[in-house]
């Protein structure tokens, strides 16, 4: 018999609300689930921990990308499965893995679905499933989780995107696989397990997350009008065939920059390192995907 949990992010919204999700798990012969809410994601780990010490098996997420990355990170090693009910601004994991931005439908994928096994990228010592980075995407989401997301959602990496484009580059160095891939000035390195990124764009046409791989960019532009050209290729499809943008695979990757910068994992932000080391964990976590995706 399967046992529920559910670890929801309280200020996150889907739908008509918690309650309603309460009478969705009543609906299937769950009335009394493992339950655990938590003021900010931070507090997820715990609350999963807590969650695998009572028997769960199947734990439900209620939370953004942030909240998400949290909970996979605790749950690597424990065989727990995962049902993401995607409550965020982003939902970037549920989106490239077809889980439905709607309650009713994210709850009967992960009550019904079927189980996907997905590798993680490790980038200093914490799990990521969707892309980390360091750079102008760290600024922007920094300068965004400062009050600006959630007055004014996805509008608000626009805004801090906009003042950042005009950070002058970073000497940057990349060994992929131990051998010196990239030197030189950087605006962003980003590394990816996943192909989409926020807006439906697909900036990495060969990323999977059950390639055994990591795809990793580096973005050269310099000033906004660079910016500009760059993020138009990866509007229609076409980043890797930018002059301004350097992508290539590996399983271990070591980024450092000449100066410590912010960096973040699925959304989040941590504290400024000028040393980043990645790695690929392959089939590390169980996520509850459509029982129709293939």
């Amino acid at each position: 018999m399967t046992s529920v949990a559910v670890v929801a992010h309280r200020k996150k919204t889907l739908g008509a609300g918690l309650v309603r999700l309460r009478e969705l798990l009543a609906e299937h012969g769950f009335t009394d689930p493992i339950w655990l809410e938590v003021p900010k994601s931070k507090k997820v780990p715990a609350r999963i921990e807590e969650a695998l010490d009572r028997g769960a098996d199947l734990i439900f997420v209620w939370g953004g990308d942030g909240s998400v990355q949290r909970a996979i990170d605790a749950s690597v090693g424990s065989g727990v499965t995962l049902a993401i009910l995607p409550a965020g601004t982003a939902n970037l994991l549920a989106t490239n893995l077809g889980v439905p931005i709607d309650l009713e439908k994210a709850v009967t994928t992960g009550l019904f679905g079927r189980d996907r096994h997905l590798d993680l990228g490790r980038m200093n010592h914490e799990h990521f499933a969707v892309m980390a980075g360091t750079g102008l995407d760290s600024m922007m989401i920094r300068d965004a989780d400062a009050g600006l997301k959630d007055r004014f959602g996805r509008a608000a990496y626009i805004w801090t995107g906009a003042r950042h484009v005009r950070e002058r580059p970073v000497d940057t160095t990349v060994k992929i696989d131990g051998h010196t891939w990239f030197r030189g000035k950087a605006s962003c390195v980003l590394v990816a397990n996943v192909g989409s990124i926020a807006g439906g764009i697909t900036a990495f046409d060969h990323a999977s997350p059950t390639d055994g791989l990591l795809d990793i960019a580096v973005v050269t532009a310099d000033g906004a009008w660079q910016w500009a050209r760059t993020l138009t290729r990866a509007t229609i499809g076409h980043a890797e065939k930018s002059p301004l943008v350097q992508i290539t695979q590996a399983s271990k990757i070591k980024i450092t920059t000449a100066k410590p910068l912010p960096y973040e994992l699925d959304g989040g932000v941590r504290p400024e390192t000028d040393t980043l080391r990645v790695k690929v964990v392959p089939h590390a976590i169980t996520i509850r995907v459509p029982a129709d995706d293939r």
